[in-house]
């Protein structure tokens, strides 16, 4: 096999357990396709996929890509929720030498015609569920000529219709670790998202650090109901399970009651989430009934924990395993294991086991014990750098470590805590928002003359955004308006969720925008 890379994992794994179960998709009936379903009373279906049948349904979809013209180094991107043909079409991509662009389903349609458009994708393959997104992203042509990716919809029955007209014969291209697999996009700070490369070697090396680390057995029995989208979904759960041999239990989209179902009906032994998603299980009228004694690994990551919600869990029996990563790391790199989950409570704990990190002061030497640094990492998981951003890629990185732009102090012990971040993202409930992009969405309004977008906090979202904006002169600003006027022209999570008006803004001397002044002034709840 000539393939060192993911798109080999299906044939591997079905050369050793075949008939063990790669994938469970939960739906309802109503929207039942695909292979056989095993139903209940409550009008569900759960789909299973063996590891043979993995390895199957992956090699007729490759070769259902090659006849759309796909080949080795061409972009496939996917814009639809979770489900099985994501997964599959991340591996039969893997089996071409193709690079996959997984898409945020919350975007709007322009932010989605911009990542087809910089990545240069060939394909693009939806849910039906978003037809109406893909066809207003790629114009209603699909036009590959005019340098529109064509569309393909998967996940229904004309998907299965696809496979089933494939044929098995094995896929021979050679995919080294060092290829391509995946460009996944995270929010620029320049007011444009950055395409992050991972290579094979990326997304492989962090799925072991994740086995060795979290413990996985080829028992684990996966909720996969955090986007697939983003890279912890995929590299902190969705990959490793699959790697080891378990199973992943996919869902469309998260539900505190369907979450609480599904533990108990597949006795799930493993879920990742950010902490709104475990905040909102713990406050659904079923929690304290609720059976959950097949929990064995609970990790969150996202943004930090609270001290609250930890205690929830705790009473329950159950610990978190928090972390702290990042889309350039693919995206492990410090992780709190469940020994000292209580004792280094705060902490994001020590690298993972292929990691190294350091943190350093602006010169980049080592900070002393207590003091404030920023977090430097290197290992085999972290991206060669952004997609066609040579600059970007380059100051990026420090005598071969990946700059993280966040702060942090080290304990005596070794552990990191994040204490702040250099950089003015905000994390609400687990998505990343930068100012800049909303900041320049902002400036398109015709009355605002300047603003600045600051984090507050939130107690359902940990943080949101707030648009303080100066309006121009002799003109009045409506701050319903004025948010109301990012409607579709920026995914809704991005959408600052209160605006202020000022007469100006705190600047220094050269005109620089003091953002710590602008918390200070406009930053309470």
């Amino acid at each position: 096999m000539r393939n060192e890379g993911l798109g080999s994992w299906p044939a591997r794994r079905a050369r050793k357990t075949p008939h063990r179960t790669a994938l469970l998709h939960h739906t309802t009936l109503r929207n039942r396709t695909g292979p056989r379903h095993h139903d209940d009373a409550a009008g569900h279906a759960d789909a299973a996929v063996s590891y043979a049948g993995l390895h199957e349904r992956t090699t007729r979809l490759a070769h259902a890509l090659r006849a759309h013209g796909v080949r080795r180094g061409d972009r496939v991107a996917y814009l639809g929720p979770n489900h099985p043909s994501f997964l599959e079409a991340l591996f039969a991509a893997g089996l071409l030498g193709a690079v996959f662009v997984p898409l945020n389903t919350r975007l709007a349609a322009p932010e989605i015609a911009y990542q087809l458009a910089d990545s240069g994708a060939r394909l693009l393959l939806h849910a039906p569920s978003h037809t109406a997104l893909a066809t207003d992203a790629t114009g209603a042509g699909g036009d590959d000529a005019q340098g529109t990716p064509a569309r393909v919809a998967v996940g229904g029955s004309a998907y299965e219709e696809l496979l089933a007209a494939m044929v098995t014969e094995p896929v021979d291209e050679p995919v080294a670790l060092d290829d391509t697999a995946i460009i996944m996009y995270t929010s620029g700070t320049t007011g444009r998202p950055k395409g992050a490369v991972l290579t094979h070697g990326n997304l492989t090396w962090n799925a072991v650090n994740v086995l060795i680390d979290h413990d996985l057995t080829a028992g684990e029995v996966a909720l996969a109901s955090a986007p697939l989208f983003h890279i912890a979904g995929l590299n902190m759960l969705a990959l490793p399970v699959l790697l080891k041999g378990g199973t992943c239990l996919v869902v469309e989209g998260f539900d505190p009651g369907d979450t609480l179902e599904l533990i108990e009906r597949h006795r799930v032994t493993f879920m990742f989430g950010v902490p709104a998603m475990f905040d909102r299980i713990a406050h659904h009228r079923r929690w304290a009934g609720a059976d959950l004694s097949s929990l064995r690994i609970l990790t969150c990551g996202g943004s930090p924990v609270p001290t609250r919600l930890i205690a929830t869990y705790q009473s329950r029996g159950l610990t978190f395993l928090q972390g702290y990563g990042m889309t350039e790391a693919a995206p492990g790199v410090l992780f709190l294991d469940a020994e000292h989950a209580t004792a280094k409570a705060g902490s994001a704990g020590v690298p993972h086991f292929f990691s190294d990190v350091r943190v350093v002061r602006p010169d980049l030497t080592p900070v002393d014990v207590g003091e404030a640094g920023e977090i430097l990492v290197r290992g085999p998981h972290v991206m060669p750098g952004y997609w066609g951003l040579p600059e970007e890629s380059a100051a990026a990185f420090a005598d071969g470590w990946f700059r993280s732009g966040d702060a942090a102090r080290v304990d005596t012990d070794g552990y990191v805590t994040v204490v702040d971040r250099i950089k003015d993202m905000i994390i609400s409930g687990g998505e990343n928002i930068y100012p800049a992009e909303v900041e320049d969405a902002l400036l398109a309004h015709p009355d605002i003359v300047e603003c600045a977008v600051i984090g507050v906090p939130d107690e359902k979202w940990g943080e949101v955004g707030r648009a303080v904006v100066v309006a121009r002169e002799g003109a009045e600003l409506d701050p319903d308006e004025v948010l109301g006027s990012l409607s579709g022209r920026l995914a809704k999570y991005k959408i600052p969720k209160s605006a202020v008006t000022a007469a100006e803004l705190p600047r220094t001397a050269s005109g620089k925008l003091l953002k710590a002044r602008v918390r200070s002034l406009y930053g309470t709840p």
